[in-house]
């Protein structure tokens, strides 16, 4: 038994040290070829870089597993009884073909017809307002359902103005203290941050205790709705009601820029373990839960760290049922010019409360979505921007560091930044869109169990 345990512990350390110096040749070995690279060049050499380290990685990962499977064999000797494999099944579309087709209902969910879903919408000092609160009444089906409350921050008179002018169709009201916040001297240039966070919990105590509502909708004031924004609202809510892993209904996709969503199916709808945003319900509960250790600042990457999330999940669409209009703001810019002016807002009306939606319940979702994402034929990057193997459809581009990701996910064009670990639009560490019209799972290896929060 001791000859056998030296074995394998030589075994492993050998793994070890063999992957420590392959990784460090292939990192810093230099670009094929002479001369100097220009961009394109050199995004390539990167991207095939990245995919060598990725087929290196999961063959070591085959000899580690080798190296398990034979200790497992020593140390049980004489016992025959192994456990089953995990049973596959054929491939399945989870959103995209069997979502909408399954038959099981949410009957168990009590009426919620008449609930009163108000929709709160954050101002400062942008009279632009106006595009926001005339799409909200353009589209709102109810006043008494949807009643929509403007809380305005910064004392603006010509926001208050503007807000005030819509009359009874509208609620005004306005953050008391617009007092500077005490921050430290590296933090003077956040003072926005620090203000919005306040603001926000002023108003959502206003919603959830002062005016006694039992759910929200928050819409930021640089937000224009989708047709359908109250309906996808108003059909979710019992979601979110019945599944405790949901925390948030988000009407927002982060990689939904318009060539890459399904925009002739923008009925889809998905889970995603990242906080969207830019248009989400949340429940009074869930506020009860986060109102006492609500942050000082910076709330919304505060909501993404997994003290907050505690594995929870969002809804979120296929294509965005908002569009942001606002480049002017605390992060100035930020993001604005690269992705957010190109995310697609729907057009099209879709009648979710008619729609069976339970395909989004946590234990047929994740069935459904596992057996979609790891039935899918892999693909390198590189034949995927080549266009190679047209006929596959769906293909899966697997990835297994925080680099590796980063390099793919930019060379697909979508956002490349990850929230304690999480992607945007992730879930289960996948992230689904449309590249050059087929559809792609940018995903993890298949024993894939959680998030590192250390990927940033």
């Amino acid at each position: 038994m001791l000859r056998r345990n030296s074995v394998i512990a030589w075994g492993v350390v050998l793994f070890i040290a063999w992957n420590a110096i392959l990784l460090f040749f292939l990192w810093s070995r230099p670009p094929s070829g002479t001369g100097t690279l220009n961009a394109d060049e050199l995004t390539l050499e990167v991207i095939k870089l990245a995919q060598d380290v990725e087929l290196e990685l999961e063959k070591q990962k085959t000899v580690l597993k080798q190296i398990e499977r034979h200790r497992g064999s020593w140390e049980h000797k004489g016992n025959k009884k192994e456990q089953s494999p995990v049973p596959t099944s054929k491939h399945v579309q989870v959103a995209e073909e069997a979502g909408l087709q399954k038959t099981a209902s949410l009957s168990v969910i009590p009426d919620v017809k008449d609930i009163v879903i108000p929709i709160l919408v954050i101002a400062c000092d942008r009279v632009t307002v106006r595009r926001c609160l005339d799409k909200l009444l353009q589209y709102r089906p109810s006043k008494e359902l949807f009643p929509i409350i403007v809380s305005q921050d910064c004392g603006h008179e010509d926001t208050a103005r503007a807000i005030r002018s819509y009359g009874d169709k509208v609620m005004h009201i306005r953050q008391p203290d617009l007092t500077d916040i005490p921050v430290t001297t590296e933090h003077r240039k956040f003072q926005g941050y620090y203000k919005i966070a306040r603001h926000y919990r002023w108003a959502l105590n206003q919603i959830f205790h002062t005016f006694k509502y039992q759910v929200a909708v928050i819409v930021e004031d640089d937000l224009e709705v989708a047709p359908d924004f109250f309906e996808y609202f108003r059909a979710t809510f019992p979601l979110l009601i019945e599944d405790k892993s949901l925390w948030c209904v988000s009407a927002w996709n982060d990689n939904g820029k318009e060539q890459m969503v399904d925009a002739k199916h923008s009925e889809l709808l998905y889970r995603t373990d990242f906080f969207p945003g830019l248009g989400w319900m949340l429940l009074k509960e869930v506020w009860e839960e986060l109102e006492p250790k609500w942050p000082r600042a910076f709330w919304d990457d505060w909501m993404r760290h997994p003290d907050q999330r505690k594995d929870r999940a969002c809804i979120r669409p296929e294509v965005s049922r908002t569009m942001t209009f606002g480049r002017k703001g605390v992060s100035l810019g930020q993001f604005f010019d690269q992705y957010l002016k190109f995310i697609k807002l729907s057009d099209q009306f879709v009648p979710f409360t008619k729609l069976d939606l339970s395909y989004l319940k946590k234990e047929d979702y994740d069935r459904m979505f596992h057996e979609t994402v790891y039935n899918a034929p892999e693909l390198r990057v590189d034949e995927l921007q080549g266009n190679k193997r047209m006929e596959l459809g769906t293909v899966r581009v697997q990835y297994s560091s925080r680099d590796t990701f980063k390099v793919f996910a930019k060379a697909l064009s979508i956002m490349d930044d990850l929230k304690s670990g999480v992607p945007r639009a992730g879930y289960h560490g996948v992230v689904s869109f449309l590249f050059r019209g087929r559809r792609v799972y940018l995903a993890p290896p298949a024993d894939w169990t959680k998030y590192d929060p250390s990927w940033s």
